[in-house]
């Protein structure tokens, strides 16, 4: 069994990379954001405000025409690519790639996307690994299909119990906490790649190490929150290896959904936990001449 890290303030202030007094635009980090549907328009907006609460500096987020509108509504701050098709199809990844207006360092991909074949979803895995971009996997995006191409890379997967049963054809995560330690553990260290395993308690695994975040409420299954984990998530992704920005991530969406929480009790939504980030990361920022 691989050793089990408990999360505390200490480990956190240990991950936390500096900012620099003297950084500019893109320095400290471009995310993609890849999702939406004719029905789950909200997901990837909620995914690319928490990826700029991480401090990140540019997110874009590719999102089917027919909801470019609303998402450009959502946000001043959003910079949105339209797709041409209301699935995800190897030709929307392939004019995505031609339009991204740079490298992004990491992408998130998948939250409330419909896909049409699972060689569109591979298509696009394919041209952002060539292009040395880190990738997080969720929702529609977990199908077992993809495993190949991200087995041992730096690729963060953020499955709740159902889709990880999806995504591992059949594997159940288990019941018990040592349960869901040891199958995470097996399975993470089996493809080489960080699985996040969200429920009752988080277990985060590289296959080398675990650790158990239960920095979190009841309140927080509200439709939303595994958005706004993934792009926060994907935010740490651009400057911090997949296992540490996995650890900000759970702790840090823990933290903001408990402050939610505090003052709206089990009547939060996910936007409220997105305007909570701040208040929950400001007190480890570093700043370094």
């Amino acid at each position: 069994m691989s050793k089990k890290i408990p999360i505390t303030t200490n480990l956190i202030k240990k991950i936390i990379v500096p900012r620099l007094e003297s950084s500019k635009k893109g320095d400290n980090g471009t995310v993609l954001v890849v999702g939406g549907s004719r029905i789950y328009h909200g997901a990837p907006i909620l995914a690319s405000l928490a990826a700029l609460r991480s401090g990140t500096d540019l997110v874009y987020t590719a999102v089917p025409r027919s909801n470019i509108i609303v998402t450009r509504s959502a946000s001043p701050n959003i910079i949105a690519l339209p797709l041409p098709d209301d699935k995800l199809t190897t030709g929307s990844a392939n004019r995505l790639m031609a339009m991204l207006p740079k490298r992004a360092d990491s992408a998130a991909i998948g939250m409330g996307m419909s896909i049409s074949k699972p060689d569109a979803l591979i298509a696009l895995v394919k041209q952002l690994k060539s292009d040395g971009t880190r990738l997080l996997l969720d929702a529609s995006a977990l199908i077992p299909d993809v495993l190949k191409e991200i087995s041992s890379t730096d690729t963060i997967i953020t499955p709740h119990a159902g889709e990880y049963k999806r995504i591992f054809s059949g594997e159940d995560a288990g019941t018990t906490e040592e349960e869901r330690i040891s199958n995470v553990n097996r399975l993470a260290k089996q493809y080489g790649i960080t699985i996040v395993l969200k429920g009752w308690i988080d277990v985060i695994s590289d296959g080398q190490y675990v650790v158990i975040n239960k920095v979190h409420n009841c309140a927080m299954t509200v439709g939303g929150t595994g958005d706004v984990l993934s792009g926060l998530t994907a935010g740490f992704l651009t400057k911090l290896k997949p296992f540490d920005a996995s650890i900000l991530g759970v702790y840090f969406n823990g933290v903001a959904g408990n402050l939610v929480y505090s003052k709206m009790g089990l009547h939060i939504s996910a936007s409220d936990l997105v305007e909570y980030l701040s208040e929950a990361i400001k007190p480890f920022d570093v700043i370094r001449g």
